[in-house]
């Protein structure tokens, strides 16, 4: 059992980091960008950031960054993702998403703990090293005698230094009910409910610069009973927690709400209590104008997932319809079995390319996209006021991009360097002022050692599922 952590805010580190001669783009309000400019960082937090040099005369400066060539930005902010699914990228390569979790779903169920501890590790390492400071996870299956599963993710982003918000989900509609997980992969409601009230019990920390938060978050429609829906939502709101589910993913989900509850995805969800300004939802594709109203009016929020759409074949989210109904829309990397990638950084790129597809080529510039990847994502997260962007009393989460190197040295706006141009090196990640990447290397673990175990911890899997 992992022990449940300290309560509180990691310790702010002592001294001042001054970063200098870079561009920056804040993605405040009013979207302020320095050609050259500044940020300082004490005690965790931005403390000044602006145009040319830093101020004179600061005290305890322990280090001081030539940022020359490079783009500052708020760090990058997840909204998205299964990280179990890191031991089964490259499966079922050429399937729908309910054909893919068919196939899938029987070698899921035999995941267990030192599995899920090698698999978030390998997903946050990705993500951390291209950028990422705030992550998320939706973890949904829980074998019997599996071990620790949330305990072993929590576990992993610790000890890699990221933001978390570990999203306690659930599944209790197994085939024999008329779900399409099978039986032995589901809990029972109770269950699910009462694991996911201790994990917030255990866990969850409100406190700015929390690391450390939890979500209620049952799978889906076609994988959840109505009851675990709606007791899931009362829990929630009660214990003071977000909500996250899939939502609207495809047609053939679209189709199964019709035919069993009679009504569309977003419909449902309303009926249950499932919209609000702390409801998020992954995909959001098949909407219409009255769902994307829907989610405008209560503030319900949109992980937005580019390339697993695309691997899925799912089809294009209406990310300008949702941003000008004024919904909250963050970037999600989604699981590494539909996105094999498992950076967040590409999907900047990603979002903008498909949406131009679906919408024209106003439908979405570099700069919305950045704002997405950041300040959309911690609205998402409902951490808006503490990150996502680079503002005096904001925590000191950003990151250092370097673009003068061959991928990006012709591309005069640093902003769509980093958006169209090649994945952009990370020469420094800062969480709460804290390193966790240096020269694109992490700081906190040994890659190499994280690729062993899950390479090994991936074969195990595939060995007793009967996949190899």
């Amino acid at each position: 059992m992992t022990p449940a952590p300290d309560k509180g805010v990691r310790p702010a580190p002592a001294g001042r980091i001054v970063i200098e001669n870079c561009a920056v783009a804040t993605v405040d309000a009013r979207d302020t960008e320095y050609a050259t400019g500044h940020v300082v960082v004490a005690g965790g937090v931005i403390e000044a950031v602006g145009a040319g040099p830093a101020p004179d005369g600061l005290a305890d400066v322990v280090r001081r960054i030539d940022g020359t060539g490079h783009l500052a930005t708020p760090g990058l902010v997840n909204t998205h993702h299964h990280f179990y699914q890191w031991l089964t990228r490259g499966l079922a390569q050429d399937s729908n998403l309910f054909d893919w979790l068919v196939e899938l779903y029987p070698t899921w169920a035999r995941i267990d703990e030192p599995m899920v501890h090698a698999a978030a590790s390998g997903s946050l390492a990705m993500m951390v090293r291209g950028g990422v400071t705030t992550a998320m996870d939706h973890h949904y299956v829980f074998p019997r005698g599996a071990g620790d599963l949330l305990g072993a993710e929590i576990r992993a982003a610790a000890e890699l230094g990221v933001r978390f918000t570990a999203a306690r989900g659930s599944m209790d509609l197994g085939e024999s009910d008329g779900g399409l997980p099978p039986d032995f992969a589901v809990e029972s409601t109770e269950e699910a409910l009462r694991a996911t009230e201790e994990a917030v019990d255990r866990y969850h920390d409100a406190s700015f610069g929390s690391m450390l938060q939890i979500a209620a978050a049952p799978c889906s429609p076609f994988s959840v009973s109505t009851e675990l829906l709606r007791e899931a939502a009362v829990l929630a709101r009660r214990k003071g927690v977000r909500l996250h589910t899939h939502g609207s993913e495809t047609v053939e989900e679209e189709k199964f709400c019709h035919e069993k509850f009679g009504m569309g995805p977003t419909d449902y969800f309303e009926s249950t209590g499932w919209l609000g300004e702390d409801v998020w939802m992954a995909h959001c594709v098949h909407m219409k104008d009255s769902d994307v109203a829907a989610f405008g009016r209560t503030g319900t929020g949109v992980a937005h997932c580019p390339s697993s759409n695309a691997r899925l074949a799912a089809g294009i989210a209406r990310v300008p319809d949702l941003l000008a109904a004024h919904v909250p829309v963050g970037l999600g990397v989604d699981g590494t079995a539909s996105n094999e990638s498992g950076e967040l950084h590409t999907e900047l790129r990603n979002a903008l390319l498909v949406g131009r597809l679906a919408g024209g080529e106003k439908a979405l510039d570099v700069r919305k996209v950045l704002r997405l990847g950041t300040y959309g994502g911690a609205q998402v997260l409902g951490r808006a006021a503490e990150t996502g962007s680079l503002e005096v009393g904001k925590l000191a989460d950003l990151v250092l991009w370097k673009l003068d190197g061959i991928g990006h040295s012709t591309i005069a706006d640093p902003v769509a360097a980093l958006v169209l141009g090649a994945a952009a090196p990370v020469t420094l990640s800062l969480v709460g002022g804290v390193p966790v990447v240096e020269d694109g290397r992490l700081t906190r673990v040994d890659e190499d050692a994280i690729a062993r175990e899950a390479r090994d911890q991936a074969r195990r899997l595939a060995r007793i599922a009967g996949l190899a």
